[in-house]
């Protein structure tokens, strides 16, 4: 069945921004809740997208947003655990939770399902259990479901390589918890896409993938790689168990959350995984976009870059 009309719950968030854009582009109607519309304006230029303000943790709101819909997308996730709705349990399992009955009560069967990389509910942290409790509650759905669990996602808004690039400017040497843990990262695009392709392929459908860029790095290598891109390359130097949990301890008293010790736990464990990317996408490597929005501040970078603006292609 063709589907035309899509709930982005979600929506106005760094993946979410991108699979609302390329559903526009495809012409389907989109519609994305939000609490604050501010924060989705460039959303609302988009001519399919109706930006709703919304409480989705509301389950008379959820219902009313999604009836009538053919699909709904979950994208909903916190990195560091709160209070309330913004818990690992909150957001993860609760809204999970209301959703899926949502979908059941308004007939939408179609729902694709945003998890992680090393979700498992014996995990050595809270975020990779709560994940985990959230996938189980899915499974155990009616609905045609598919799930996607990407490694950690970048991209021109993340909050990981860009986060790194910025204090490499601010500071001159970077103390780094968990130097050694490994990522497999990938694209925002290419996760857009794969969201996208699941809603066509019935093949999808009881389904779960992993979502991997093409290459490993260590943490230590992603930091010194986002310096090496933004053009402020700092000594990186990591840090045993013991300060790397007290350093995480004094982040998480920080308004602003850059670490928690739960984080520490996930990277208890490597996060990659030898699955193929989906639908045939072919990922991209960090190297070959990251300069759409680091630019290349390398010295050869730079000639290559007056070279352009001098009308030179070589």
């Amino acid at each position: 069945m063709e589907i035309n009309d899509i709930c982005v719950i979600g929506g106005s968030g760094f993946v979410g921004r991108h699979i609302v854009r390329l559903l526009a582009a495809r012409g389907l109607r989109v519609r994305v809740p939000t609490r604050n519309r501010e924060q989705a304006k460039e959303l609302i230029l988009l001519p399919t997208v109706d930006v709703i303000a919304a409480d989705v943790f509301d389950p008379a709101a959820l219902e009313q947003l999604i009836s009538g819909a053919g699909a709904v997308i979950n994208l909903v996730g916190v990195l560091h655990d709160g209070r309330g709705n913004a818990s690992f349990a909150g957001a993860h399992v609760e809204l999970t939770r209301k959703i899926l009955a949502a979908c059941a009560s308004k007939g939408v069967n179609r729902y694709a399902h945003m998890s992680a990389l090393g979700a498992d509910s014996k995990g050595p942290s809270r975020y990779q259990q709560t994940k985990a409790e959230a996938e189980a509650l899915v499974r155990a759905s009616r609905l045609e479901w598919t799930i996607f669990r990407p490694s950690v996602i970048f991209g021109p808004e993340d909050s990981f390589l860009n986060l790194f690039a910025k204090l490499q400017a601010l500071t001159p040497v970077i103390f780094l918890a968990k130097a050694e843990a490994r990522f497999q990262p990938c694209y925002v695009e290419d996760v857009a896409a794969a969201f996208v392709c699941a809603l066509d392929a019935r093949r999808s459908i009881g389904k779960s993938f992993d979502l991997c860029g093409p290459a490993v790095y260590s943490l230590r290598e992603l930091v010194a790689l986002s310096g090496k891109l933004s053009g402020h390359p700092r000594p990186v130097i990591g840090l045993g168990d013991a300060l790397s949990y007290l350093q995480a301890f004094l982040l998480e008293l920080l308004p602003v959350k850059l670490m928690s010790r739960d984080n520490l736990d996930s990277m208890k464990i490597d996060n990659v995984s030898a699955a193929p990317f989906p639908f045939g996408i072919q990922p991209a490597a960090i190297e070959g976009v990251a300069r759409l929005w680091f630019g290349d501040a390398t010295p050869r970078g730079r000639y290559v870059d007056y070279r352009g603006h001098a009308g030179r292609s070589s």
